[in-house]
């Protein structure tokens, strides 16, 4: 297991879907008094097995609906599984969305501070790592500016920026090279590329198979929330045009 960076075993993630309609909180806790809320379960997962080696980059691929940004929570931890265990070894900067945790009333300047801190790391420390964060995202003129103010492109460069600042042993990344103009999109691939030369794993959701050919060695194709198959980028190229 020591060159091991992520293992899934059996996991699966179940769902409570309500059927009812319910409005506001007060009928909510009236019906959940009288236990008259209903659920159907959904298993967004079935059955995932594999593990991920360090200094690998996988992409996962699948329609939506799939699973995918499920599976991404779990291994986050953002969600536990149902049922199986997920075992991550080394730290983990998860990019499931670009600026989650930003607040918009904020600059960039106390952002970048405010989300090196819920990462744990200190002032001091992002200090070292900041003008790196901002000449990435280009965004010297704006550093005071309110994050409310921004463009989605602006905000979508600020959040990449903080989070592959810090040099993570694991990046899992959810569709952000789907984000911005294809200036952007190269240069997030390229410092994607640079962490996977310095020995970083990664793990890659995208719909877009070309991107997970030009960056991954090996692939994993979710339907419905099953595994239907995992092996090299050629392999899985085939197989996703044939699901959708």
């Amino acid at each position: 297991m020591n060159d091991i960076a992520i293992s899934v075993k059996n996991v699966s993630m179940m769902f409570n879907l309500s059927r009812d309609k319910v409005m506001g909180l007060k009928e909510y806790v009236v019906k959940a008094l009288k236990r008259q809320l209903f659920y159907d379960e959904f298993w967004a997962l079935k059955d995932i097995d594999f593990d991920v080696r360090k200094g690998e980059t996988v992409g996962v691929l699948g329609l939506n609906g799939s699973g995918k940004s499920t599976l991404l929570k779990l291994i986050a931890g953002v969600f536990k599984p149902t049922v199986g265990n997920i075992t991550v070894n080394g730290a983990i900067s998860p990019l499931l969305e670009l600026g989650a945790g930003f607040d918009p009333e904020f600059s960039a300047r106390d952002n970048v501070y405010m989300n090196g801190a819920m990462f744990g790391h200190s002032p001091v420390y992002m200090k070292t790592i900041y003008k790196d964060i901002i000449d990435f995202a280009e965004l010297w003129e704006f550093e005071d500016v309110p994050l409310k103010n921004f463009s989605s492109g602006m905000y979508a460069r600020l959040g990449f920026a903080v989070a592959t600042a810090v040099k993570p042993d694991i990046l899992i990344v959810d569709e952000i090279l789907g984000v911005g103009d294809h200036l952007f999109m190269k240069k997030c691939e390229d410092r994607i590329r640079s962490m996977i030369e310095t020995g970083a794993t990664v793990l890659l959701v995208s719909h877009d198979i070309t991107a997970i050919m030009r960056m991954c060695t090996r692939a994993i194709l979710l339907s419905k929330g099953e595994i239907v198959c995992m092996g090299s980028v050629e392999d899985i190229n085939g197989m996703y045009h044939e699901v959708a």
